[in-house]
């Protein structure tokens, strides 16, 4: 005998609350208690309860999911936010879309929201580094659709959540003056990128602090490939180079590799240090000192902003998440460079300017 298939009536009696509960959990689970979510969700394991989503869809009610537009997976940083963002869209009882365009310009952002829109989709989270007049035209084109940006320049006037990179920049550029090194190499992304220009404009204006004009500046494309390849032409551009700043960890990998392969060690060793703390980092030879970004409150926070934000259209919502330097083996003491009495004088007359 076939088994009769649950309705939402059964689950509502077998919780003890309403067919609007239930619904509720279904459709907008933030607004419900998570006591009272969380009997719910027993019930519907329970009872092997399916929602008919073609019959949400058909009642034109919204599909309990959310968009995500993301650069490719394949690239570490954008992968670990995509699955914190997934993670934390199913403890809310929500499916996350996600949509990869090979270009983020606007005709392929635009395609992508319209798709969302096709699937009853009504708040979408972009992690793509956007030009701002891009978002902006987003934003005003589509109205109907909540978005919330990861990766957009400070002055664009869309919601965001994103990370501080003038605060993790400062302090690796820092921490390397602090060690003696006088000599930087400037590993930057692709120029196209935003946020690697929000990098690059950190780093410098923290080597402009410390008195330092002459750093060699190239750009990589975030592979470990540019990395290795990169690495060879800062130092053909400039050997006098004691420390090279990349900025991610895939890129500082291929530039380890690459010193490696030149026996770069002992007083000939060049510092690097790299951007995200990925999870593999930890385990580059040597461990590589890295600026931590924290992608799982980056995953948990997108997802209750866009909530808020769906919720509330007219908000507009900023969050800058901190971020950290990690210091690891990869970066050490100049060795057999002494810092020089003139710098020294300098270094104590900016401390003493500092202090008035």
């Amino acid at each position: 005998m076939q088994r009769r298939t649950a309705t939402l009536e059964d689950v509502a009696r077998e919780a003890g609350v309403s067919e609007q509960t239930v619904s509720r959990v279904l459709n907008k689970p933030h607004v419900v208690s998570e006591r009272t979510r969380e009997k719910v969700i027993r019930a519907m394991q329970s009872l092997h309860y399916v929602p008919n989503r073609s019959a949400q869809l058909l009642a034109g009610k919204s599909a309990p999911s959310i968009g995500l537009i993301t650069a490719s997976l394949t690239l570490h940083a954008p992968s670990q936010i995509a699955a914190a963002i997934k993670s934390h869209a199913s403890t809310r009882q929500l499916e996350v879309a996600i949509a990869m365009p090979a270009m983020a310009d606007y005709d392929s952002l635009q395609a992508r929201l319209n798709e969302f829109r096709a699937q009853n989709i009504r708040g979408a989270i972009i992690n793509l580094p956007l030009e701002g007049s891009i978002a902006e035209k987003l934003v005003s084109e589509n109205p109907d659709i909540c978005c919330l940006f990861l990766d957009i320049s400070p002055e664009t006037n869309v919601s965001c959540v994103r990370f501080d990179h003038h605060e993790g920049c400062g302090a690796c550029v820092s921490h390397l003056w602090a060690l003696g090194h006088r000599h930087f190499g400037l590993l930057a992304g692709p120029e196209s990128s935003v946020s690697a220009r929000m990098r690059l404009s950190s780093w410098r204006e923290a080597l402009h602090r410390h008195g330092v004009s002459n750093a060699v500046t190239v750009f990589g494309d975030w592979s470990a490939a540019s990395g290795w390849r990169k690495a060879f032409e800062l130092l053909h551009q400039y050997p006098r180079i004691s420390a090279i700043v990349v900025a991610n960890d895939q890129m500082a990998l291929g530039v380890l590799s690459a010193l490696a392969q030149l026996n770069r060690t002992g007083s000939r060793a060049i510092s690097v240090t790299g951007y995200d703390d990925t999870a593999d980092s930890l385990y580059f030879q040597p461990p590589l000192t890295t600026v931590a970004q924290d992608f799982n409150t980056l995953g948990k926070r997108a997802v209750e902003l866009l909530i808020q934000q769906v919720d509330a259209p007219q908000m507009r919502i900023r969050e800058l998440l901190p971020t950290r330097l990690v210091v690891r083996q990869s970066t050490w003491a100049v060795a057999g460079e002494a810092v020089d009495d003139n710098e020294q004088l300098i270094a104590q007359l900016k401390s003493l300017v500092e202090k008035l």
